[in-house]
């Protein structure tokens, strides 16, 4: 599509295209003996995998690596698929805080033995901790307040806090926090020392393999093209049920309808709803669904050397009032989606389908063009739109960026679509150089404070914006106020004071539709951020 065209392509005409036969979508699908029918001992996924840039715990990052993560690493703690509240016992069998009250210590599970072979023991875990800490990476700012791991004996390990009070156990649960054995991981080039952001060698082996206690380790990966699996068969929970996964790259969800009809896959992620549709009267596949606490959304800039207009917050309030919400989540989404506030999904504490009624968005023309003329631009602006080539929750971000910019130029404003590589979105996004991007937030784990302190911290510094410090001291507020009730209140103004900054406007909270074909008796989905617990999966 080139860049500012407003042509839209009809759903319905779109699901013509595809079709049900599918004869013409055949030159779609990978040729060779990939793409041989499933077998039974292995399951075999349709994914589109272009986001994912490593399989390095310490560099997770994007949405579809945390499923591959958590099933190649086991965390100290987990949450069951439809308790996201309440942690339970993974590695670690208890936990209590340290005798002194800054810390908390960990009590590890006896006999636990990594895919490597080697027995885990509070060593793994400092080092694990310490190598995250010190990379300095993304997944540390989870995490910021723990300042290091002390191993106390080879079955307990503390983790040492500068802030006592933050929320940290249900953070840890997260795949980025998986353990791994240490020895292999220094073996190749991996370190904990204070200068491992330097130093440390390890990521290049981990993207091909894992040194994890999870049910499967990764055995090879191929950018946009396939992820393979093979079972640890000393799990300390007992062998998963299929000896391999394969989790195969789809661009394309039209040529994933076809590999799940086909048997090629047996399970199917990125179906947009005409072709879920579809699927009703197939006797030999189910539709399995999941609401997620995922959530797609448009960042937009205030920096005024990439668009003078967007610095002034009435015309970033114009473009909020101006979309089709709705619109989009029943015609694209076929109604298989939510709508929160702002970075709280709806399910969490202080937000609720009712309150993202009252205080977010809503589309109304009129306000929006009244907020043009507050901004100056009566007759309206232009600015770049920039978007991934690939899909989420069933819909394109082509498709989601032509609708948008449909609704946008009914009240003058012209959006330029620019599509791009993943990658190179997420780097040009995070360097703080994109007008405007489409683009999603999972969970690095359930815990508000992560989605609320990302956006008056990096995310802000992604769209140009200071927040004032009374923002930041808000969420702080939030994230330690014992009292649940006072909690939501506080989250709700929290969400007041962003939705009124219009940097971040929230365009949907997807619920997973995931075709399973029959073969399959059991593949649990989680909205946690890892999607599904693959080490759970099993075979009819």
């Amino acid at each position: 599509m080139p860049s500012g065209s407003l042509r839209s392509i009809n759903r319905r005409e779109l699901a013509r295209l595809i079709g049900a036969g599918g004869a013409a979508l055949a030159a779609g699908l990978p040729a060779g003996p990939l793409y041989a029918q499933a077998r039974r001992d292995t399951l075999v996924i349709g994914l589109d995998i272009s986001d994912t840039v490593t399989f390095d715990p310490v560099r997770m990052a994007q949405y579809t690596p945390p499923m591959t993560l958590f099933a190649c690493y086991d965390s100290l703690m987990t949450m069951a698929p439809d308790d996201y509240i309440t942690p339970r016992p993974s590695l670690a069998t208890s936990w209590a805080r340290t005798p002194d009250g800054r810390g908390w210590r960990f009590t590890l599970r006896d006999g636990v033995r990594f895919s490597t072979g080697n027995t885990m023991t509070a060593e793994d875990v400092a080092f694990s901790f310490n190598r995250l800490i010190n990379m300095k990476e993304q997944t540390q700012q989870y995490i910021k307040a723990i300042d290091r791991a002390v191993v106390v004996d080879p079955r307990t390990v503390d983790l040492v806090m500068n802030d006592p009070k933050a929320p940290v156990l249900t953070v840890l649960c997260a795949p980025g926090f998986g353990l791994y054995d240490a020895r292999a991981v220094r073996a190749q080039g991996g370190t904990d020392a204070a200068d491992a952001k330097e130093k440390d060698k390890a990521t290049d082996w981990l993207n091909q393999n894992s040194a994890g206690t999870g049910p499967f380790r990764l055995v090879r990966w191929e950018r946009n093209q396939q992820i393979q699996l093979v079972r640890n068969p000393t799990h300390w929970r007992g062998a998963p049920a299929f000896e391999r996964v394969v989790i195969r790259h789809f661009s394309d969800s039209a040529a994933q309808l076809l590999a799940v009809r086909r048997g090629d896959i047996q399970a199917a992620f990125n179906l947009i709803p005409e072709q879920i549709a579809t699927l009703k009267d197939e006797r030999d596949i189910r539709v399995e669904q999941k609401t997620s606490l995922d959530f797609v959304y448009m960042a937009v800039t205030e920096n005024p050397q990439l668009n003078a207009t967007l610095a002034r917050k009435p015309a970033r309030q114009a473009i909020g009032h101006a979309i089709d919400y709705d619109g989009i989540i029943g015609a694209l989404l076929g109604g298989a989606a939510v709508r929160p506030a702002h970075f709280l999904p709806i399910g969490v504490n202080g937000s609720t389908p009712e309150i993202a009624r009252e205080i977010g968005f809503r589309q109304d023309l009129g306000r929006a063009r009244a907020l043009l003329a507050e901004a100056g631009v009566p007759n309206g602006f232009s600015f770049e739109l920039s978007y991934g080539q690939a899909a989420v929750a069933g819909v394109s971000y082509q498709l989601l960026a032509q609708k948008i910019q449909a609704d946008l130029a009914r009240v003058g404003i012209e959006a330029k679509l620019n599509p791009m590589d993943q990658v190179n979105l997420r780097t040009q996004f995070t360097g703080g150089r994109s007008s405007a991007v489409l683009t999603f937030w999972n969970p690095p784990a359930v815990e508000n404070e992560l989605w609320a302190a990302a956006t008056v911290e990096r995310v802000a510094r992604r769209v140009g914006w200071t927040p004032p410090p009374d923002y930041a001291a808000l969420v702080q507020r939030a994230a330690t106020e014992p009292d649940t009730a006072k909690a939501a209140e506080l989250w709700v103004e929290y969400q007041k004071r962003m939705v009124d900054q219009a940097h971040l406007i929230m365009l949907f909270q997807p619920v997973y539709q995931v075709a399973v074909r029959s073969s399959v008796a059991a593949f649990p989905l989680t909205a946690a951020g890892w999607m599904a617990e693959l080490g759970g999966a099993r075979p009819a």
